[in-house]
């Protein structure tokens, strides 16, 4: 896979979270703190594992895997709001990016 797609993935993902945080923060109906955590998590390690791809780091692929578990967690908590647009397009951006961390951990 060619390095700077799944860094374009990683980025991608990591501006979802950020939304889906910010969204979830206006939200005063429900209690959505470990949706937020999760948001926030997700999106620092996806900019860190973007950037150690980018300098081509040795401890990249350490952090495609931590990346690929923290999508999942956080896609599984943002699927527990359907309703929610913005947890949608969060679960479904970390979906994404899980399979191609996956995908490039396949490929080193």
């Amino acid at each position: 896979m060619e390095k700077q797609k799944m860094i374009d993935v990683l980025h991608f993902c990591a501006a979802q979270c950020t939304h889906c945080y910010d969204a979830c923060h206006l939200e005063k109906q429900m209690d959505m703190s470990c949706c937020m955590m999760n948001d926030q998590d997700c999106a620092d390690i996806c900019r860190l594992t973007a950037q150690l791809l980018e300098r081509n780091s040795e401890n990249a692929a350490v952090f495609l895997n931590l990346c690929l578990e923290m999508c999942e967690r956080c896609a599984t908590e943002c699927e527990k709001y359907p309703q929610m647009e913005h947890c949608k397009k969060c679960a479904e951006a970390c979906r994404k990016c899980a399979a191609m961390c996956n995908e490039q951990q396949l490929t080193h």
